[in-house]
């Protein structure tokens, strides 16, 4: 190019550089993005000159650089989108990401006290599930069971397979707890809606967002601690119970012998308050 006339002071690049405290290969990156040109360029030895004039930009350019904003952002700002609205965005995602990462914290902090007690929180959707379900009042906890050999066999008749991965979950629909007469329904998630026959049932159960989880190992008398210890999680961490606890059936007495080794997850459904 040719060598213009110029009226105002001209630094070379190092210099630029040192007086604004960035480094040269962020300037002659700034160059190649087309975020801050040279005032002018030496035609016969390539060196680089800035302006006095273009220290607000360069400084306004390195401020919302601090604060975020990407290549593509501060080029918006620089063809005319207003920059407030751009401001009010990283606003709200940086508030976004504050309240995710306090809610991690708070996950941390719960996690390291529950570390005596083997109860491990995880938040997590439960699926959406077309499930065949028997409902009834069990006498107590240990005779849950009971009723699954007649839902099976109901189930055969009616030409039910089983959805993969099993999902075998109770859901409790009592407004307190109880140790006796339990109004407990009994679902197996399945691939394909059926005709009812008999006691068994057939529905849509819709996706739940947050649930919080845990594992339980051993007898079924033992839940109410892990229950215990969900809940006090939920009201640490700003959580609402928002629907009927479900206890997922992974191992139990049809292929442990021992109740020591049964395991099974306690899924409470809840929102963010």
């Amino acid at each position: 190019m040719e060598h213009e006339k110029i009226e105002e002071r001209l630094y070379r690049i190092g210099m630029f550089s040192k007086m604004n405290q960035v480094t040269i290969k962020a300037l002659r990156y700034y160059d190649e993005v087309g975020l801050l040109r040279p005032r002018f360029v030496d035609p016969d030895n390539g060196y680089r000159y800035y302006s006095s004039s273009q220290l607000e930009p360069l400084h306004r350019l390195l401020a919302l650089r601090r604060i975020g904003y990407s290549i593509e952002e501060i080029k918006r700002v620089q063809d005319g989108e207003s920059e407030q609205q751009i401001l009010q965005r990283k606003k709200q995602q940086l508030l976004k990401e504050i309240f995710e990462r306090m809610s991690m914290l708070s996950q941390i902090e719960g996690y390291i006290q529950q570390g005596e007690e083997n109860y491990h929180m995880v938040i997590k959707k439960l699926p959406e599930a077309i499930v065949a379900s028997t409902r009834k009042i069990v006498p107590n906890l240990d005779t849950i069971f009971s009723t699954i050999p007649d839902m099976g066999a109901q189930m055969m008749r009616a030409g039910c397979v089983c959805a993969v991965p099993e999902y075998c979950f109770s859901i409790y629909h009592d407004n307190e707890y109880k140790e006796e007469n339990i109004d407990i329904e009994v679902c197996e998630a399945v691939t394909e809606m059926k005709e009812d026959v008999g006691d068994l049932k057939f529905k849509y159960i819709e996706e739940v967002p947050e649930a919080i989880c845990t594992m339980h190992k051993g007898t079924y008398r033992e839940f109410p601690k892990a229950y215990a210890a969900a809940i006090k999680f939920a009201e640490d961490n700003r959580y609402e119970i928002i629907d009927s606890a479900r206890e997922n059936y992974i191992d139990g007495i049809w292929n442990k012998d021992s109740e020591e080794d049964w395991l099974t997850e306690i899924q409470i459904p809840v929102k963010k308050i």
